[in-house]
């Protein structure tokens, strides 16, 4: 219990893994740099990530409430929003976007537009949707919510509540997103329709010694060379199509580059996650993969099913490369270990984080899909993978990376932009308890 005088701040996790590690993150550094008691409230969840996530050691001033799932239709207004709600306390309210800065920046300002501009300019006419002062968002790039009325509609209504926060907190730093930041900022440009201070404190990921690798997983990459594994994961949420899945096998078999792959079972569906496991073959493989495909692949790789301790893995000198959706928490954990990216969106906002890394970063390769059905073929995963762990490019990605990891440590060091920007809200936190 915090005492008297310390200041006791509040967490809401959204579902989902991509807003529940940051939250964590987020809490731990209020409590062990600026000395406040944290409470973390989330939905519970039965994923084996999420309970991994939790058995991780916490301070005394580091509370986890796990909330159930609980029916409430009847006791408030359908139309009632928690936002809404808490405008009702005298208590200091800040808006924590677990993803970008470009992100912020798009809802902000397509908020702003008239719907049917962007309907017939953007999403029909396929024209790149301008934001002022930031990077311009192509159609091949864009957010599904853009797509129609209702999801406009949401999310104006989104950025409206960001504007009665006392602030909005972003996952990432000054220097990885400086002209957006600057945008979000200045009353020029998107600073008058946010109304409120904007505070960089990322990038909050996953910490050394939060996850376990196995014995098998960690025997196979000590094993390894250094920087010459590609690691494989569509994330926590993430699957392919059944057709998908064994192009991405005989890709990885036919690059005889070495592989280490979170294994999921097959699905049309991008966002679906959770499946049976059918029946296996003779050596194990499950009858989603290609025949034989662990007998074949056994001196070149390793299938973890299911899910894999992502951070120690990307963390383990053997990766050098990094096959991901790229969801903004996988991206941060690959920016902040050093490695680079191939660049394989599934859906959300994961097309413009492919954007930026591919275009802006130059850290990662993007797959080129076939035209007719929507498939990235063996030979184009093939030609990636060897680009990444063998050739000069991926060599030149891996330079770049390193510094931007070293950019992000500068960031999060006392002194640093991040640093600061969270002592800067703590500072409010602590004016507004003494008042």
């Amino acid at each position: 219990m915090p005492n008297k005088a310390q200041p006791h701040v509040a967490l809401l996790a959204s579902p989902g893994m991509e807003h529940l590690i940051p939250i964590i993150e987020l809490g731990k550094r209020m409590v062990s740099h600026h000395e406040f008691h944290v409470t973390i409230f989330f939905v519970a969840s039965d994923h084996a990530s999420i309970t991994s996530l939790l058995k991780s050691p916490t301070s005394d001033n580091l509370d986890i409430v796990a909330l159930p799932f609980v029916d409430i239709s009847g006791l408030i207004e359908p139309n009632t929003h928690l936002v809404t709600k808490l405008l009702e306390f005298g208590m200091l309210k800040y808006v924590f976007v677990t993803t970008k800065a470009w992100f912020l920046a798009v809802i902000f300002h397509s908020s702003s537009l008239d719907k049917q501009v962007i309907l017939e300019g953007h999403v029909k006419g396929r024209k790149p949707l301008k934001i002022p002062g930031c990077k311009s968002l192509s159609f091949k790039d864009t957010l599904e919510s853009l797509h129609d009325i209702d999801s406009l509609d949401e999310s104006e209504f989104i950025g409206t509540k960001m504007t009665k926060s006392n602030g909005i907190l972003i996952n990432t730093w000054q220097d990885l997103e400086c002209s957006t930041i600057e945008a979000l900022r200045d009353n020029n440009y998107l600073g008058g329709l946010i109304k409120v201070p904007i505070y960089p404190i990322g990038p909050l990921v996953r910490q050394e010694g939060k996850q376990v690798l196995d014995k098998q997983a960690k025997q196979w990459l000590d094993k390894q060379p250094i920087e010459s594994v590609i690691y494989v994961s569509f994330g926590s949420g993430g699957t392919l199509s059944a057709k998908q899945m064994t192009e991405l096998a005989c890709g990885l078999e036919q690059s005889q580059q070495k592989f280490i792959w979170g294994v999921r079972p097959p699905s049309n569906n991008a966002l679906g996650s959770y499946f049976t496991i059918g029946k296996n073959d003779g050596d194990g493989t499950p009858d989603y993969l290609p025949q034989g495909f662990f007998t074949r692949a056994k001196d070149i790789g390793l299938v973890i099913p299911m899910w894999a301790p992502q951070a120690e893995i990307l963390r383990h000198p053997s990766v050098g490369g990094f096959l991901s959706h790229c969801g903004w928490n996988s991206t941060l954990e690959s920016i902040t270990n050093g490695v680079p990216m191939i660049a394989w969106p599934l859906y959300a906002e994961q097309k413009m984080n492919a954007a930026m890394l591919t275009e802006d970063f130059e850290i990662a390769v993007r797959p080129k899909v076939s035209t007719t059905e929507e498939i990235v073929g063996r030979g184009e995963i093939e030609a990636m993978v060897r680009m990444m762990i063998a050739d000069k490019e991926g060599h030149a990605m891996k330079n770049i990376v390193k510094e931007l990891k070293q950019n992000a440590e500068k960031a999060l060091d006392k002194g640093g932009s991040s640093y600061n920007s969270l002592s800067q809200v703590a500072q409010d936190c602590l004016h507004h308890v003494q008042v």
